[in-house]
């Protein structure tokens, strides 16, 4: 048996002991020391995932950790390897893999959502979703690597380049990264947040910010881009108020990236695209390259991981966790302590 944190009901989690199976062929058994709770672990918590999910799930994808055994037919990893997943599985049979976009497969098992996720002290993965951390990196620093790896994706997709003017809507944990990454691709970038705290965090991080409810936006953007508009905007805030500022700010061709997932339809100024011939662009997980290159920008600090984790706590307090991250505004990231051997769990 092995400790874990499960969901079991709409705003019901408990930490107790799980089955983990031991590595079978083409497998590896990790020890994660430490996984993020992201925005989809809270989508799964209010119950809004309840049809995809099946309780009681282990949640949980991003991750650090290490190999503790191998499975038979296992080559290159060894124990003690210090390890990342790209938490994908995909058939390699459907249209979309057969076209090479296995990563948005149509019968994708996300690992963490569709299987069993990382949130427990013993994790059986397939070996070919493994990513190899630099030893020099922490492995607490190591588990913004997958958000990260989502911001390099995004980034990918709106073709940002150096020079250009980039604004991203919405500047949560993975709106700061978009920002980041896009600033190292070269653009200027605005972040546009609701949340003093959070505007606080990214100007400590060097990104300058506006506030939708008390400046001028459009004043802003045209003193900013000399009344041309921005060339490209991120949507990360799954607000209607945030498609529509990600639409307005853009100018003549200006790309519009779609990240926020979005529960429901939303109203779009599809006007201001056929005059602008804007051209619409949706984000969505990332693939190995996207991966690799995250694990570089983490590494050498261009993501200053220590400044985007708000607190660490053991696995008893998880659900306190996701309690605390609701409110959104006081936290950027928290990461769940697996290493912690004193809850009762059997080794």
């Amino acid at each position: 048996m092995t400790l874990a944190v499960r969901y079991l009901a709409a705003r019901t989690l408990d930490t107790a002991p799980a089955e983990n199976p031991p590595p079978g062929p083409g497998q590896v058994e990790i020890a994660p020391a430490y996984v993020g709770i992201c925005g989809t672990d809270l989508h799964i918590f209010h119950g809004d995932m309840d049809a995809r999910v099946a309780a009681p799930a282990v949640l949980g994808h991003e991750m650090s950790g290490r190999i503790v055994r191998v499975g038979a037919g296992v080559a290159d990893w060894s124990p003690g390897d210090a390890v990342t997943v790209m938490p994908l599985r995909w058939d390699d049979t459907c249209p979309a893999c057969r076209a090479g976009h296995q990563h948005i497969c149509q019968h994708l098992d996300f690992i963490g959502i569709d299987s069993p996720g990382a949130m427990q002290q013993r994790w059986t993965v397939p070996a070919t979703t493994l990513v190899r951390l630099p030893g020099s990196l922490p492995l607490d620093h190591a588990a913004l690597v997958e958000p990260t790896a989502v911001a390099v994706h995004d980034v990918g997709r709106a073709q940002v380049r150096a020079g250009e003017k980039a604004v991203v809507v919405g500047g949560g944990p993975v709106g700061v990264l978009i920002a980041l990454v896009a600033r190292a691709a070269g653009a200027e970038v605005r972040v546009v947040e609701l949340s003093s705290h959070r505007r606080r965090l990214a100007e400590k991080l060097g990104l300058t910010t506006w506030d939708p409810a008390a400046d001028d936006l459009p004043g802003l953007v045209g003193e900013w881009t000399g009344d041309a508009g921005a060339d490209v905007a991120f949507e990360v805030s799954g607000a209607q108020g945030g498609v529509d500022t990600a639409v307005d700010v853009l100018g003549v061709r200006g790309r519009l990236c779609l990240v926020a997932i979005h529960p429901r339809p939303r109203e779009v100024n599809l006007h201001r695209f056929f005059w602008r011939e804007l051209t619409l662009v949706g984000a969505r997980l990332y693939d190995r390259t996207d991966f690799e290159k995250a694990v570089t920008l983490v590494a050498d600090g261009t993501v200053p991981a220590e400044q985007l984790i708000s607190k660490v706590v053991p696995m008893a307090q998880a659900p306190d966790a996701f309690e605390a991250l609701e409110g959104g505004g006081d936290v950027m990231k928290i990461l769940v302590d697996c290493t912690d051997d004193s809850q009762g769990a059997a080794q």
